[in-house]
């Protein structure tokens, strides 16, 4: 069986570099696309620049104004971002079919077989990266490996602007360099769960007793043994299915009070249950997503038969997931409503015990 050549590329911050692209006065100094600081925005991306002073996406803007006074705030502008988008996956598909899409701005590609005839991934790679450069005028960083979960790993090893290969010869050192939070989801609490247990390399994970990975991982402790090996065998997916689609928005002033609550619950439903019908999709499940005041964050879930885009039914049960919650008891700062468990049809379940659960999961 023929070693499979597989590339993850991701653009190089982005949000910010399509910015620095279009405004020449913005180049060379940190930027940070997002909201602004005194409406309680958040990075949702940081310039190179920018990410010297510590400012990553996904913190507050506030934040990030004291941990650089110099930086430039850009509103986000999604539908310029979208159009840079389809260039780039537009130059992935001259080259293979096989393209996963994983965000707008980066995917997995089988090149095994690829457009070009090029035996070798790394010229791929170094091909693509040039054409999207021409083509954009931003830059990529790209990883070659055997499988999506090492190129995902070597796409960030050398950024911005790198490519990195991992050979299969060379998969093993490679591995042996690795920390624990390398694996493919393990965050920050799972590795203080796996470090606290004496698991700190990824090659740790291989020799650790299983009662104890599982009583860190749970039911990914299998998984997560076969990736310290670096054993992937996902394929590159070009009809990988959208899990979920919804909304959420953070208030530039706490919701204290439960009428304002349920209109904006009621709200971002209606939102949710319109993008549904559009794609032609249906959910069974819908999720409440709460931020306290204090930045606490809970995930309150309805599953129901059949799945549904009506926009009357994923309101009711948002709203009615409230019940489950502290709000009108405890300020809240964030508020989201998602559809998951999407399928084209409105299937009913083949076993009627399964037609109405309450699955009530916090984070």
């Amino acid at each position: 069986m023929a070693v499979r050549k597989i590339l993850h590329v991701d653009m190089d911050a982005f949000y910010a570099s399509v910015e620095q692209r279009d405004d020449p006065a913005l180049r060379g100094r940190p930027v940070a696309v997002g909201g602004r600081p005194e409406s309680r925005g958040v990075v949702a991306a940081a310039s190179y620049e920018a990410r010297t002073f510590g400012v990553r996406s996904a913190i507050p803007m506030a934040r990030a104004v004291r941990l650089c006074p110099e930086l430039v705030i850009v509103r986000p502008d999604f539908k310029k971002y979208g159009a840079v988008s389809q260039q780039v996956f537009a130059l992935f598909r001259e080259v293979t079919p096989l393209v996963e899409p994983l965000s707008l701005d980066e995917a997995y590609l089988d090149v095994t077989e690829n457009a070009w005839g090029e035996p070798l991934g790394v010229d791929v790679a170094r091909r693509l990266k040039s054409r999207i450069r021409e083509t954009t005028g931003l830059t990529a960083s790209a990883g070659v490996a055997p499988n999506k979960f090492l190129a995902k790993i070597a796409s960030g090893w050398k950024k911005p602007d790198g490519l990195t290969v991992i050979a299969p010869e060379r998969m093993e050192g490679f591995l042996q360099r690795l920390p624990v939070d390398a694996l493919w989801g393990v965050g920050p609490v799972t590795a203080r769960k796996l470090r606290a247990a004496g698991i700190e390399r990824l090659v740790d994970v291989r020799t650790a007793p299983a009662d104890v990975l599982q009583g860190a991982v749970g039911k990914w402790a299998e998984s997560l043994r076969r990736l310290s090996f670096g054993d992937d065998e996902r394929p590159v997916d070009p009809n990988q299915e959208r899990k979920s689609v919804g909304c959420e928005e953070t208030y530039a002033k706490d919701l204290a009070d439960l009428p304002p609550i349920r209109e904006e619950i009621d709200r971002m439903a209606r939102r949710t249950a319109a993008i549904l019908e559009k794609k032609g999709l249906y959910a069974r499940t819908v999720v409440l997503k709460m931020r306290y005041g204090d930045f606490h964050t809970i995930t309150r879930s309805h599953t129901h038969e059949p799945a549904t885009h009506s926009g009357d039914e994923l309101s009711e049960r948002a709203v009615r997931l409230l019940e489950k919650t502290e709000a009108g008891r405890r300020p809240v700062r964030l508020l989201g409503v998602s559809a998951h468990n999407l399928s084209e049809t409105r299937k009913p379940p083949s076993d009627p015990g399964e037609r109405d659960q309450l699955d009530l999961p916090e984070s």
